[in-house]
């Protein structure tokens, strides 16, 4: 039987690997492929399909928290366009084909999102329908606790407001 281990805590049977459907088996198809160390957040998480679902639970999140509603009236009534975009976003930033540079340039996080009044209720707001939608996503645990790490390290980031840390330099 074939077994691959693709995270300390979690060891994938031939049995685990062919569960289709399931966030799980995604993940133990990835790591059947290639170790561990040789593969990327894209991959580990389960490729763009799994990039989508993540981008579809965040954005109905969004939709459907109370606490989410001030970022949600900051984005169009349509969110298709908007979900294109943070699709190739993230698909780049886990480490999968560079679509979102080669259509929009460099990210520029702060830049692009600097006419919205992003605070810490706005960060918590956002990281409250990332860490929901990667629960619902992600299968393997220590991708999940690294990723929500550097979703809230980004998140922060974007920040703008009189007390965001980032400019206090200035």
């Amino acid at each position: 039987m074939l077994e691959t281990e693709h995270s300390s805590h979690h060891t994938c049977s031939g049995h685990d690997a062919t569960m289709t459907g399931t966030r799980h088996s995604v993940s133990c198809q990835a790591a059947a492929m290639v170790p561990l160390q040789q593969l990327t957040q894209f991959d580990r998480i389960g490729g763009a399909d799994a990039v989508a679902r993540l981008v579809e639970r965040f954005y109905g999140r969004m939709d459907s928290l109370p606490e989410a509603e001030g970022i949600r009236r900051l984005h169009a009534p349509d969110l298709t366009a908007t979900k294109d975009v943070l699709r190739r976003y993230l698909g780049e930033w886990l480490g999968g084909p560079a679509l979102y540079s080669q259509e929009r340039g460099h990210p520029m996080l702060r830049r692009r999102h600097i006419r919205f009044p992003i605070g810490p209720q706005e960060r918590d707001a956002w990281i409250a329908c990332m860490q929901g939608a990667v629960e619902d996503v992600v299968a393997d645990a220590s991708l999940r606790k690294d990723l929500l790490t550097a979703f809230f390290k980004l998140a922060d980031w974007v920040r703008n407001d009189k007390d965001d840390p980032h400019d206090k330099h200035r």
